[in-house]
């Protein structure tokens, strides 16, 4: 396992250098003719005032479905938006055009550098809806592989991006709270969990699988429990296995946290 670097600058320098070697021959989007079925999202990064960082992330609120998870900030293509954000992308000083690895995209992946494009378009423009995040404060890190949801028919794309100079975040209706996650802390093996969930007779899909065991972290603030699992654990667990070199402790020897999901957890509460 690496080590973590000591200061800002060399954890973005070993992030970039990381993604770019492990997405410059995989990097693959495939949307089928339906970009329906395609999200993209914010793989969130930023340090506190001692130069620790973290992971930021959005709780999901009780007006949309899965509620109470954590999730990154992104969500599906909107063509008539994307499109264009997509081509503004290619303007001088954006997220885009400032990442250094983008000389190579476009010598060597000419052809996926637009798809690259559209998705970062659309995944910083969800983090503009759901958080204000200022689009010209985050730097693009890279992307990652694709997540493919379970519960939903969906493809993730994460894109890595640090943000800059911004400390607050103005969550939107779909957003409960911001929650920042030190990442020295997915190094502490007593921060996991399994996380064994199952289902009430009224939820969509429970008679083919009434319970799901599954590995999760566990983030303690202020007092309370934030579970990380499903897509967003796992893309987590890439991110570290890409930079880092570090896997979680096997679910076998884990203690197990139960949860009974209902409708309105898939379904959400109308506002």
């Amino acid at each position: 396992m690496r080590r973590m670097p000591r200061s800002p600058e060399s954890f973005i320098h070993l992030v970039l250098d990381r993604l770019h070697h492990r997405s410059r021959d995989t990097f693959a989007f495939n949307a089928n003719g339906d970009l329906r079925q395609i999200s993209a999202v914010l793989f969130l990064l930023g340090n506190d005032s001692k130069g620790k960082p973290f992971l930021i992330l959005n709780k999901r609120s009780r007006h949309v479905r899965q509620v109470g998870d954590l999730c990154f900030p992104g969500g599906g293509i909107s063509p008539f938006m994307d499109f264009g954000l997509a081509r503004w992308l290619n303007l001088p000083g954006t997220p885009l055009t400032r990442w250094s690895h983008r000389k190579w995209w476009r010598r060597y992946r000419k052809t996926d550098l637009p798809k690259l494009a559209l998705l970062l378009a659309a995944a910083l423009r969800e983090g503009l809806e759901e958080m204000r995040l200022n689009p010209f404060g985050v730097k693009f890190l890279g992307p990652m592989p694709a997540q493919e949801l379970v519960m939903f028919k969906r493809v993730i794309y994460p894109l890595v991006g640090w943000v800059t100079w911004q400390q607050r975040f103005y969550p939107n209706w779909e957003v409960d709270q911001i929650i920042r996650i030190p990442v020295a802390a997915f190094f502490d093996a007593d921060n996991y969990a399994r996380y064994s969930i199952s289902f009430t007779a009224d939820t969509p899909g429970s008679p083919d699988r009434p319970y799901r065991e599954m590995p999760c972290f566990v983030h303690h603030q202020n007092g309370r429990d934030e579970l990380l699992w499903g897509a967003t654990y796992r893309i987590t667990e890439r991110f570290l296995k890409i930079i880092f070199g570090y896997v979680p402790p096997s679910t076998t020897s884990l203690p197990v946290i139960h949860r009974r999901l209902d409708r309105k957890y898939l379904e959400g509460t109308p506002s």
